[in-house]
């Protein structure tokens, strides 16, 4: 009877050591957050051409999360002023697609460091990119 009542003990403290390292850490949040698509005009001779494109953010905490979403209307604002002040030549590669990524990526950032006191965002992805 006692045998089973340690083994009965000693299982349980070992399923409970199993489920807390299955829980994620503060440490490990990683989180998106998909931006509305993005339409815009950009500078280029001739014809009017224009930029679809949608955008997510990746934030690590959800201080960072809720700090995102609070300011929305300003972070995309500011990139969408941004899109509208490129050439047709500074978005038509990828080399120059990813640059105009982290030129949002620094964007937000600013806003973020001006309205909160923190950068909080990780990282910015293109998910979508047109130009026509």
């Amino acid at each position: 009877m006692l045998r089973r009542l340690l083994l009965v003990m000693f299982l349980g403290v070992m399923l409970q050591s199993a489920w807390a390292a299955d829980e994620p850490a503060a440490d490990d949040y990683v989180n998106y957050i998909e931006l509305k698509p993005f339409v815009a005009n950009f500078i280029s001779p001739g014809k009017l051409r224009f930029l679809k494109c949608e955008v997510t953010i990746q934030v690590t905490s959800p201080a960072a999360h809720h700090a995102v979403n609070y300011h929305k209307a300003e972070l995309r604002h500011e990139i969408l002023m941004l899109l509208s002040s490129k050439e047709e030549e500074q978005l038509k590669t990828v080399d120059a697609q990813h640059f105009l990524a982290q030129e949002a990526l620094q964007k937000v950032q600013q806003v973020l460091l001006a309205e909160e006191g923190e950068a909080y965002v990780a990282d910015l992805f293109f998910t979508s990119f047109v130009l026509q």
